[in-house]
């Protein structure tokens, strides 16, 4: 006769989270690029032909296209932030330079709890020779809000079971290298922009650093956004033609 087996119970028990907050400090300038509202626009309601009187205005109109390009937010310490999804995203692509982990399972095991990380540095206009994405790779000028020196601040969630306080520096540190943040970043081949050293609270040698950049917060930032400074030669020279063209113009 068959033994009945006693009904057994399964217990599951919850995940455990652990959180780090780390210090990022560029150790490459870093290209903003957020999309423009007029970009956003044109994808939402479609972009219509343009008007011969909009054929005759000048192409670009690099101010706007410096404000547009920054991550922006309303309140907290500084004026520009970066998508925490970003960080993220970076630290997922480092993980494929980590021995011993996945790019799925950080995607899955990590969590950022803030929506928009603080950035402190001050902001440049800068313009740049680029191709666009068409067939024939036209050349054109783009203009960004470039960032010469910058610092960061980042809230890790992690589950504690499979990852430590530890694997999140290592895998932080090697986006920090392999990857970066921002347009023309170093994981994009040809670019080297927005790399970053990682640190804890103590930053020892990097002090010094961290309070001179992040002398630049919100009030700079605003300053900088009102009243652009160039961030190179060639720069200022493009703006300078710019503005001879605008005066003939308006004569």
């Amino acid at each position: 006769m068959a033994v009945k087996k006693p009904n057994e119970t399964l217990q599951i028990d919850a995940l455990k989270q652990g959180r780090v907050t780390l210090r990022l400090i560029g150790t490459t300038p870093l290209y903003m690029n957020s999309m423009s509202a007029k970009a956003k626009r044109s994808l939402l309601i479609g972009g219509g032909r343009k008007t011969a009187a909009e054929k005759r205005d000048i192409k670009h109109d690099p101010e706007t296209e410096f404000r547009a390009s920054m991550y922006r937010q309303e309140t907290g310490d500084t004026l520009l932030c970066f998508p925490a999804p970003g960080i993220k995203a970076a630290m997922a692509t480092g993980a494929l330079e980590t021995p011993g982990v996945t790019k799925s399972s950080v995607q899955r095991l990590i969590f950022l709890p803030q929506q928009k990380i603080n950035i402190w540095g001050r902001p440049l206009l800068k313009c740049d020779t680029v191709r666009s994405a068409d067939m024939a790779r036209t050349p054109d000028i783009r203009t960004r809000a470039f960032l010469p020196r910058w610092c960061a601040e980042v809230d890790i969630a992690f589950v504690s079971l499979t990852l430590s306080a530890h694997s999140i520096v290592s895998l932080l540190s090697n986006a920090g290298v392999v990857c970066g943040i921002g347009d023309y970043r170093q994981e994009k081949g040809k670019g080297g922009f927005g790399t970053f050293s990682v640190h804890g609270e103590d930053l020892g040698d990097w002090q010094h650093e961290w309070d001179e950049i992040t002398a630049d917060a919100r009030d700079a930032q605003q300053d900088a956004y009102d009243n652009p400074e160039y961030a190179d030669q060639d720069t200022a020279d493009l703006m300078e033609m710019l503005e001879d063209e605008r005066l003939i113009r308006a004569a």
